[in-house]
């Protein structure tokens, strides 16, 4: 970015002043989508201001979307919103891979569990039959974008927490335990303010809304073979219903 003066007694307040700058140089491309922003001291020294002014206009582009702040990580510039359709057929990987986006999918739990009424209800199972968790994490172009927890029955996927470790994939880990297709039967979709853990993984503020999704998988036959929770980061990710 270039320096670049602001007018006092313009009758424009200076944080509005710098907001403003700080847009345009946004819409023009000088400051891309996941760029981090100088810091508070680099702007206040540019614009000749304190730190607080600079805060201040920083807040009003959070608010409208246009920043991202990481708490001990700094200020970027927000990303293109995901689209993510859902289909009979919903792949993560092969969603974003066709948006020319990067995905990238972490474990951060896998544990074995007796099902509580609604996980029983939603794989057709007894409450407290062994069931399955696999809680992942994707990433797009390294961005956190949805926690997503994936329950299965316990008896006919039993391994399926080493086979995701070593493909990386849900859909491959089912291929694995002899199912080699599966579809979408439903899909619900609400908003709620993140938890603590949700924001921290998502790297989002507390009070900005995660999405969540639950959605039964079936196999050929109409089998339940999957119940998924998931979150997604609410502004950098649309939800699309398709046929």
């Amino acid at each position: 970015m270039q320096g670049t003066e602001i007018t006092r007694g313009s009758g424009v307040a200076l944080w509005r002043q710098i907001q403003d700058k700080l847009e345009k140089e946004i819409a023009s491309g000088a400051l891309e989508p996941e760029a981090r922003c100088p810091t508070e001291f680099a702007l206040a020294a540019r614009f000749g201001v304190n730190r607080h002014t600079v805060r201040r206009a920083i807040a009003a582009m959070e608010e409208k979307g246009l920043l991202r702040v990481e708490q001990g990580r700094g200020t970027f510039v927000r990303g293109n919103v995901v689209n993510y359709p859902v289909r009979k057929r919903t792949r993560f990987s092969e969603t974003i891979t066709q948006q020319s986006r990067a995905p990238h999918g972490r474990l951060l739990l896998a544990t074995e569990m007796a099902a509580d009424a609604a996980v029983a209800g939603a794989l057709d199972l007894a409450k407290g039959a062994p069931v399955v968790l696999l809680r992942t994490l994707g990433e797009v172009d390294g961005q956190p974008m949805v926690i997503a927890d994936h329950y299965f029955d316990g008896v006919r996927c039993a391994g399926i927490q080493d086979a995701y470790e070593d493909t990386g994939s849900i859909s491959r880990a089912l291929d694995r335990m002899g199912v080699g297709d599966y579809l979408r039967k439903v899909t619900r979709v609400t908003a709620r303010m993140p938890d603590r853990f949700e924001a921290r993984h998502l790297r989002q503020p507390s009070n900005r809304p995660v999405l969540v999704s639950e959605s039964v998988n079936v196999d050929s036959e109409g089998r339940p073979v999957e119940f998924g929770v998931a979150r997604f980061a609410g502004d950098r990710v649309q939800i699309v219903f398709e046929p």
